[in-house]
């Protein structure tokens, strides 16, 4: 008589979608909460609470664990979508050939990537444009090559973003690889023209901190500019959303990264991070002016801008 047999990847597979189902109804209980701020020593990390100390050195393991698989997991987790959120966001930030962009919690590169080929773009297509309203010909002036800094705190996806670098073509002409935190940043004051920060700040555990040390280092008139996932309000979104959260990015994270427990937090984190409204205070309150956000896709993600006046 044949006896059936169970790949324990699976059953292991089975338990943690039983956690993974717990963890979604705790979080519908929770969702609408405010954030508990009685107690200046505990921090979000998730939906667990921990200790300021306990947050840095978590958070800072979750991305060690990651970094060799975060580029194919941003991919998978967002069908892509992630980048087109970040193609909007540089187009929003339209820099010109003389900003001087600081890239927060910057990864692997992709925002400074995408601010390098705006930029070479736009020379090419001005080069094209004296070409045509000219006689003879005139070569886009490639010479004005704009340069990136990237502040990153993690030193294993700095490593995974240099070696992507130099895959794609670019050298340290074209980008400042700087270890550092984004609470403390290692630059003097009024250094940047703009300061972007993409899926990175709702990782830091000082938040406020975060957004004065951006303030500290922008120039008068320098922006500030903020791309976060966020919070749906549209009932049937959220629920097709939080379940996809909740149910497959775990797995996935599990199956593509090896990794359950990291993915699991970055799906927590997200609803821990402020509300839309919240956060654009937040930015007010750190002395940003003409402070605003802009929805995409329903408000899985949130642009977020301001100005140093």
């Amino acid at each position: 008589m044949a006896q059936n047999v169970i790949c324990p990847k699976l059953l292991s597979l089975h338990v943690k979608s039983l956690q993974r189902t717990f963890s979604l109804k705790r979080y519908q209980r929770l969702h609408g909460a405010a954030f508990d701020q009685s107690n200046e020593k505990t921090h979000d990390f998730g939906f667990e609470k921990v200790t300021q100390q306990e947050k840095a050195g978590k958070v800072y393991n979750v991305f060690e664990n990651v970094a060799d698989k975060y580029d194919v997991m941003n991919d998978a987790m967002s069908l892509g979508v992630h980048r087109l959120w970040k193609d909007f966001f540089i187009q929003r930030l339209k820099p010109s050939a003389e900003t001087k962009l600081l890239d927060v919690a910057g990864g692997t590169g992709d925002i400074a990537y995408r601010f390098l080929n705006y930029l070479k773009v736009k020379r090419q297509l001005e080069g094209r444009k004296r070409y045509d309203q000219s006689d003879e010909h005139v070569e886009a002036d490639d010479s004005r090559g704009s340069k990136v800094t990237v502040c990153e705190i993690n030193e294993a996806m700095i490593k995974q973003g240099r070696q992507r670098s130099e895959q794609l073509g670019y050298t340290t002409k074209d980008i400042a690889w700087v270890q550092g935190d984004a609470q403390n940043l290692p630059f003097d004051n009024n250094t940047f023209d703009a300061y972007s920060i993409a899926f990175g700040i709702r990782n830091v555990v000082n938040i406020d901190k975060c957004l004065s040390e951006a303030y500290r280092v922008l120039r008068r008139g320098g922006r500030f500019l903020c791309l976060e996932f966020s919070h749906v309000e549209t009932p049937p979104v959220r629920w097709l959303y939080d379940n996809y959260s909740f149910q497959v990015i775990p797995v996935l994270g599990q199956l593509i990264a090896g990794d359950w427990a990291s993915y699991q937090y970055l799906v927590e984190s997200i609803r821990k991070f402020p509300k839309q409204e919240e956060f654009r205070i937040l930015i007010e309150k750190a002395g940003f002016k003409l402070v605003q956000y802009e929805n995409l896709s329903c408000g899985i993600v949130s642009i977020h801008s301001g100005f140093k006046l």
